[in-house]
């Protein structure tokens, strides 16, 4: 950068002019460049070569969910009950994934309606420590879970994680069987639990909830899977098959029951809850 260019950027009162950074997205899939508001318009979804983009919470939850929803109250859990530090203290890592992230954790609650379906939709955040599952994760699935359970409807789980938090250790994986237990509850109350799988849903997260789901659908090319590709092929010392933990891969061999473009995600689920809210009265 030139040094007018650096003298005018720093002046409060000047306009500065947009960036290419600003101005265009280079598509993770195809490596082409396409403007940002085109981007955004087509829900982050590349216009030519379809690969899914990683979106934030509160851009999932109003894409799913009619206008009018509230959001459940973040819960407040015990901070860094191991004072774990590795090069940075986990404190230092919270304080500075909440000041690039607008909620205070990885998973988001909401309740409201998918085209006039009542429901409760929770998020996972990739973009917030790799939307790790830790203690206050786990609470915040459960406090979804019980609210659907208050309101009687559907529990919708979006799911995008790197695994459990290693800075909470045991306190992370203990949030496994704690949600387990609250999609028991679900199931024995006789409401729908429909889990959308995006990219990346990985380790402790994909061994628990997010495999639970009466329904199991998935974004296009969503990478699903507990341990690493790289890992696996070093245990078993083979090569992995083509698309190996891709969401098509794996709704070929049973593990997912749909793929479903995120076009067409609000009016998925909407159907899916309408049946499912039927045949359990019927």
């Amino acid at each position: 950068m030139s040094w007018f260019n650096r003298v005018r950027n720093s002046l409060p009162f000047v306009a500065k002019r947009s960036t290419d950074e600003t101005l265009w997205i280079k598509c993770k899939g195809c490596g082409e460049m396409i403007f940002a508001s085109d981007y955004a318009d087509n829900l982050y979804v590349c216009p030519r070569c379809e690969h899914h983009g990683r979106i934030g919470a509160d851009t999932r939850i109003a894409m799913l969910m009619d206008e009018g929803f509230t959001l459940l109250p973040q819960p407040e859990v015990k901070e860094d009950p191991l004072k774990f530090r590795d090069s940075k203290r986990y404190t230092d890592r919270l304080r500075a994934a909440r000041a690039s992230n607008p909620h205070r954790d990885a998973f988001t609650v909401a309740s409201g309606a998918i085209d006039g379906q009542p429901a409760v939709v929770g998020v996972q955040d990739f973009h917030f420590m790799g939307g790790s599952m830790g203690m206050a994760v786990g609470q915040a699935f459960c406090d979804g879970a019980a609210e659907a359970l208050r309101r009687k409807c559907g529990y919708v789980v979006v799911t995008a994680a790197g695994g459990a938090r290693m800075q909470e250790g045991i306190l992370s994986l203990m949030q496994m069987p704690k949600a387990t237990v609250m999609v028991r509850k679900l199931r024995a109350a006789g409401l729908p639990y429909i889990v959308l799988l995006t990219d990346p849903t990985t380790g402790g997260v994909t061994a628990s909830y997010a495999m639970l789901g009466d329904v199991q659908i998935a974004e296009p090319g969503a990478l699903i899977g507990f341990a690493g590709q790289r890992v696996i092929q070093e245990t078993i010392r083979e090569q992995l098959p083509e698309g190996f933990q891709r969401a098509e891969y794996l709704h070929e061999h049973g593990m997912v029951d749909r793929v479903v473009h995120r076009h067409d995600l609000k009016g998925e689920l909407a159907t899916m809850l309408r049946y499912m809210r039927g045949s359990k009265a019927a």
